[in-house]
């Protein structure tokens, strides 16, 4: 992600994420540069379809939560418009 953050000179917030993902690494020894995930992820590997689905309605409402869009499917970076019945972006793979 960084590096392609990085190549994208038409990325308008470019440097201005970097700053921030520099900022958030400045603290912390482990960290070279950038910070770029949260500190405390779980990562837990993903072998029911149950649990899979949670996850990603976890993520389809992140955009809600954070009250960019009101509905998931409205969000135009997510997945979330092609569960819905529409198409988004990219092509998807639909799980469940």
């Amino acid at each position: 992600m960084i590096a392609a953050l990085r190549s994208d000179l038409r990325e308008s917030r470019r440097d201005w994420m970097l700053s921030q993902f520099e900022y958030a690494a400045k603290n912390d020894p482990k960290i070279k540069k950038y910070r770029f995930w949260q500190e405390g992820v779980d990562c837990q590997e993903i072998l029911l379809n149950d649990y899979c689905m949670q996850k990603l309605n976890y993520i389809h409402e992140n955009p809600v939560r954070a009250e960019i869009v009101d509905h998931a499917e409205d969000y135009r970076y997510s997945s979330a418009m092609d569960y819905a019945g529409r198409r988004g972006l990219l092509e998807v793979w639909r799980i469940g």
